[in-house]
């Protein structure tokens, strides 16, 4: 089950796709149309009542009533059905993280405040391209890319936090042993000066080491620079939506989203690449050169992969967090919703 606020902001779009003036007037109804349990109606009244998210629930509203009006979207057609996901992992291979599913042919993302494109394994973004299936490395990353700088952080770890008892080798802790070590190392900053120095290492490596070997991928694969973005950008195989709120421009989110036969109707992929980057944590930069087919223009598209622990240090293997840099109202293949305007045409005018 996702969080409150995700919840809210997920069913919030999903009810300003059916014809009720305000969030609270369909709370109060309860619609057919959406698909939901009782105890998550019970839940969305209780975080209404409550005042929390108000402002988020109202922001989804207005993006589902947004989708109803948009020519793109659903022209003014009530919906019949609106399936939530729930938070549930997709059953098949699926490009995009689809919430909302309206009369079993509108796919809708709803992306909320985050930047946020994905989370991989390492090894499947930067030796797998992102493919839903193959072969990569299925260990520890940091391990594999950079294991002599991976074994000092461990011991100047240890030392600095008093710990003994432990193996030479991180990959040979027990689960009890690296749940007391990510414990005992629970602040924002590593312990000790020698503990920030091997992590200064351990991030130059490890960024230096999966940026080449993304490059490598890259260029031993042929045309597989133009997929690459199509599965950074979540380019899918059929046209969907997204709906949310950029945090880079404060602005709502409203788009659909090319498919691979669109976009290339209307763009070139001029150069993709990688660098690795100097941060706060192993990183890995990506941008992408493109022109528009119509006119000529070329553009830049950005974003960064940063390869961290997700859960505290040395807890579970790192993961690979691929963010969007550039706004996505300039992104290729985002295309704004625009409301109906004017009112669309019908077979039979109201009387008078």
């Amino acid at each position: 089950m996702p969080d409150d606020r995700t919840t809210v902001t997920e069913l919030g779009t999903a009810l300003g796709m059916l014809p009720f003036d305000s969030p609270e007037e369909a709370l109060a109804r309860r619609p057919d149309q959406l698909r939901v349990a009782d105890d998550v109606w019970d839940l969305l009244d209780a975080v209404a009542a409550s005042g929390r998210f108000t402002t988020e629930l109202h922001q989804a509203f207005a993006n589902g009533r947004a989708f109803l009006d948009a020519p793109d979207g659903l022209r003014g057609r009530t919906p019949l059905i609106i399936d939530w996901t729930g938070g549930r992992r997709p059953p098949g291979d699926e490009v995009a993280p689809i919430d909302l599913r309206i009369d079993h042919v509108y796919l809708v993302s709803c992306k909320y405040e985050s930047d946020i494109l994905a989370n991989s394994s390492p090894a499947r973004l930067f030796d797998g391209l992102l493919a839903t299936t193959g072969t990569w490395e299925r260990g520890d990353w940091y391990e594999a890319v950079a294991p002599h700088e991976y074994a000092i952080l461990y011991r100047s770890c240890l030392a600095a936090t008093d710990l003994t008892g432990y193996p030479a080798s991180p990959s040979e802790r027990t689960r009890e042993q690296f749940d007391a070590l990510r414990e005992a190392l629970a602040g924002r900053t590593y312990p000790d000066a020698a503990s920030r120095s091997a992590y200064a290492d351990l991030c130059r490596t490890v960024s230096t080491a999966s940026a080449e070997r993304w490059g490598r991928r890259l260029e031993s694969t042929g045309t597989a620079r133009e997929t690459m973005l199509w599965r950074l950008l979540r380019i899918g195989s059929a046209p969907y939506f997204v709906l949310g709120h950029d945090r880079r421009t404060g602005t709502p989110a409203r788009f659909r989203i090319a498919s691979p036969w669109d976009w290339r109707d209307q763009y070139e992929l001029v150069r993709f690449g990688v660098v690795a980057a100097s941060a706060g944590q192993p990183r890995v930069d990506w941008s992408c050169t493109y022109r528009t087919r119509p006119d000529g223009a070329s553009q830049v598209a950005t974003g960064h992969v940063e390869i961290r622990w997700s859960h505290g240090r040395f807890a579970q293997p790192p993961e690979a967090k691929i963010y969007l840099d550039t706004p996505m109202a300039q992104l290729p293949g985002y295309h704004p919703l625009e409301a109906v305007e004017p009112p669309q045409l019908t077979l039979f005018p109201s009387p008078g």
